[in-house]
């Protein structure tokens, strides 16, 4: 009975190997009992875990020439409770040779720095991409643990240790994604070339990194420059805009030499991002000479030109807005042509989709005098609001002039009018018009200031139940005040000195000129023409304001990056350490807890440990939340000598990870990848156990081998042997076997590359002979071999099936063997009456 022969089997990519083929497994599975590198556990030493997953065969248990591979570190925190440095060193084995690393995929928990090195010893905080060797990860304050956020606490702004060194206007406070809290200001009325934009920390009581300080504006978008090289100014009265979706980009309004527009500057890169022009200098007879502003309405940021003329940005694309700029609605000023460069004398506010501008038209610099004057614009209709056709007046003559604009409140908190302090007369004159241009009852608390004191637009901070506006001022013998209004009563603040001097900041020298509230703190951030930042308590104008907070962010997903679930089991608390709880007022302090977008979630106090229990937080409905530590001090003493008092915010879940990609080569001697990573804190130094991802050939690294199988055609034996003429043929002669007989057998393997194929054997199930004669060999890339073997067949026809199976070069131990597709020769006898075969 004739053997019916094996069905076609085609090549197959290596996917699999044994389990013994690998030193440690290339799947994430639960790292919760981490143990250090020699397996054995050591109390009170930190440890480290290594693993490793293939991202481009997710799951593969061996990875492919090219293939990009995830190394994930978990880092186990076992110092005690004190915050101490930690830092994780990530070499990377064979970098630029069996693996390179993959730019941009880095990842660190946060609070930790990353850092990268082209040579393995220094490092930076740049990605320099392909030609990294080594990555590190640095906390300098890790916990046990790891699974927190710890953030300092800022301490009391005190004013000696931090001037600006020019004339800044209002400051611009910002918190990093560390904690630093940074105070920035551009100076006003600069020249274009000068220096003017300053960055102060907050948290270091020095200039921020980055310095020297101050720094020059400048249109083209990039890093920014030194010396005055700027080729932007600034006009008197500047207001700025924060992005609404990038709150480090910064709108201000600029002046450069042939347009006044809107510049941006990137506050975490500290970089310029560009100058829209929104009009273009000069013209007759009334010029743009500068501008007023920025408000935001909307997706646009609004200014005012000395034409009275609304400019106009949108802020998606940072384009001019169509049409602008618009017809005027306030009285120009300071508009000559024959002074260009002159000031906008004036500024704006906005309620809803209005904007509201003063402008102050003197005689002597603007083209048609007049008294201090306020006019509305419409971001809807784009023209002058209804009940504002024309500009309302604001004061008796032209002799008086305004640098603010303010909006009114009713004892609702509402708005419900637009103001301006005008200076001139016995006191300064407040008139206010409601929102539809009908006068509007004026507060008479700025009255209490002698008429040459100079106003600017104040800080409005709705707090604890109340509406106040604090408005800064300085001149008339004044050397910097600040006068507190409360619409909620509609009377001057209760405890809060009318007007409130400064003399414990620089000797009370600030002459100032703008506030911002920083809502962590509770505190006022003051700025003014002497060029000293200070800070103010809203409550009794005392200054230092003696106040502390942190706003911590904590996402416990993001100290993850192996993209498994199941790390985080729950919120657990914040607490305040390195404090002193009797230098607190517990009763006047608080933790407002919300989502990361701002929405509440609860408040509560400290408990008298100073912890806020978190625990009922579902993580599942709030994934991500924000603390933040709004603390009233007795004393400043716990932040003597540099020394910074910490909030900490925890959850319960596994260890943090530290993770990075590489892409193995596609080198086909490559036969495995290999990571160790080490670490220091303050247990000491230790090591991960070293991780070894065996490299399979991939699909540019298999051998093409085929198999030739071919019968004798000649009657004499010895044409049949190694190096035999034949001839060879897919089918032997009819009537050369007769009914019995010995058939001669050739068997070609041919490797046409590109790489050597391993363990080749001969699979032939019809003559067993020929696959003990084939026996094992090796077939190198372009190579090929014989075998000849012969059966003797006791019935025919026959039809004689072979094939090959190997093991790509460079193959893991244990990878199963590929089998090339079968090739067939047929034994004929005088019965044979067969078509030739095919190359089956």
């Amino acid at each position: 009975m004739l053997r019916s022969p094996r069905p076609p089997v085609p090549i197959r990519r290596l996917r699999a190997v044994t389990a013994a083929a690998l030193t440690v497994s290339l799947l994430l599975l639960g790292l919760g009992g981490a143990v250090p590198a020699d397996g054995a556990p050591t109390a009170g030493t930190s440890t480290l875990v290594k693993s490793v997953q293939n991202t481009t065969h997710p799951g593969a248990a061996v990875a492919d020439h090219g293939d990009t591979v995830n190394w994930v570190v978990q880092y186990r925190n076992a110092a005690d409770d004190t915050a101490a440095p930690a830092t994780v060193t990530d070499p990377i084995a064979g970098a630029g040779t069996t693996q390179t690393y993959v730019p941009g995929s880095l990842r660190v928990p946060p609070g930790w720095t990353p850092s990268w090195s082209t040579d393995g010893s220094t490092f930076t905080g740049a990605d320099p991409g392909a030609e990294t060797v080594a990555v590190r990860a640095e906390n300098p304050v890790a916990r046990p643990g790891g699974t927190e956020r710890t953030l300092s606490l800022l301490a009391p702004v005190k004013a000696a240790a931090l001037f600006t060194g020019g004339d800044g206007f209002t400051p611009v406070v910002r918190r990093t994604e560390s904690g630093e809290v940074q105070a920035w200001n551009i100076y006003h009325h600069a020249a274009r070339n000068l220096r003017q934009v300053v960055c102060e920390s907050l948290t270091t009581g020095q200039p921020c990194t980055g310095g020297p300080w101050p720094r020059p504006l400048n249109a083209a978008p990039g890093p920014l420059g030194s010396g005055d090289t700027g080729d932007l100014g600034s006009p008197l009265t500047p207001q700025y805009v924060r992005d609404p979706q990038r709150p480090d980009v910064l709108y201000y309004p600029a002046i450069g030499a042939n347009a006044v527009g809107v510049g941006c500057l990137d506050l975490d890169a500290q970089a310029n991002c560009g100058f829209t022009a929104l009009a273009a200098t000069g013209g007759s007879p009334s010029a743009v000479n500068s501008l007023a502003g920025l408000v935001q309405v909307g997706g646009s940021v609004y200014g005012v030109a000395t034409t009275g003329q609304v400019l106009c940005m949108d802020l998606a694309s940072r384009t001019p807005c169509a049409g602008q700029p618009y017809a005027p609605v306030v009285a120009a000023n300071h508009d000559l042509p024959s002074t260009p460069g002159a000031y906008y004398l004036g500024a704006l506010t906005a309620v809803g989709d209005k904007v509201y501008a003063s402008s102050s038209p003197q005689g002597g610099g603007s083209t048609a005098a007049g008294p201090p004057a306020l006019g509305c614009f419409d971001t809807t209709t784009r023209a002058a609001c209804a009940g504002w056709t024309t500009p309302h007046t604001a004061g008796p003559d032209a002799g008086y002039y305004t640098y603010n604009a303010f909006t009114a409140y009713d004892t609702a908190g509402q708005p419900d009018g637009v103001c301006t302090g005008t200076v001139g007369g016995a006191n300064v004159r407040t008139t206010c018009y409601g929102l539809d241009g009908a006068p509007h009852a004026a507060p008479a608390t700025l009255g209490a200031l002698g008429g040459g004191v100079l106003t600017f637009n104040p800080e409005t901070v709705t707090a604890d139940g109340a509406t106040r506006s604090y408005f800064p001022g300085w001149g008339a013998g004044l050397n910097g005040v600040t006068v507190c209004h409360d619409w909620t009563h509609a009377a001057p603040c209760a405890g809060f000195p009318l007007p409130a001097g400064h003399p414990a900041a620089n000797g009370g020298v600030t002459r100032d000129y703008g506030y911002t509230y920083d809502a962590t703190t509770r505190c006022l951030i003051g700025l003014g023409d002497a060029g000293v930042l200070f800070s103010l308590d809203p409550a009794t104008a005392a200054t230092p304001c003696v106040h502390s907070g942190a706003e911590a962010t904590l996402r416990p997903g993001d100290f993850y990056c192996d993209g498994a679930s199941g790390h985080v089991q729950g919120y657990t608390r914040a607490r305040l350490t390195d404090l002193d709880l009797g230098h607190l007022d517990l009763a006047a302090s608080r933790a407002v807890v919300t989502d990361p977008d701002g929405t509440p979630v609860t408040t509560t106090t400290f408990a008298a440990d100073g912890t806020v229990d978190l625990s009922g937080i579902p993580i599942a409905a709030h994934p991500g939340i924000t603390v933040t530590a709004q603390l009233v001090l007795t004393s400043a003493a716990d932040f003597d000598n540099g020394h910074h008092p910490l909030l900490v915010v925890e959850y319960r879940g596994d260890p943090p990870q530290v993770c990075f990609r590489t892409t193995v080569t596609p080198d086909c001697t490559t036969t495995a990848v290999s990571n160790t990573a080490t670490g220091t804190d303050p247990t000491g130094t230790f090591s991960s156990n070293t991780v070894t991802a065996a490299v399979a050939p991939g699909a540019g690294c298999q051998p093409k081998v085929s198999v030739e199988k071919e019968i004798c055609a000649s009657a004499d034996s010895r044409d049949c042997g190694p190096g035999g003429p034949g001839p060879w043929a897919k089918t032997s002669p009819v009537g050369l076997l007769g009914l019995l007989g010995t058939a001669y057998w050739r068997i070609t393997v041919t490797n046409a590359g590109p790489v050597d194929a391993g363990s080749v054997t001969v699979n032939d199930a019809v003559a067993p002979s020929c696959r003990q004669a084939a026996g094992t060999f090796a077939l190198a890339a372009g190579s090929s071999r014989q075998v000849h073997c012969s059966s003797f067949l006791l019935a025919l026809p026959l039809k004689n099936t072979a094939s090959a199976s190997f093991v790509p070069a460079n193959s893991p131990p244990g990878t199963p063997p590929s089998t090339t597709a079968p090739s067939s020769a047929v034994a004929c006898s005088l019965l044979c009456i067969l078509a030739t075969p095919g190359r089956d």
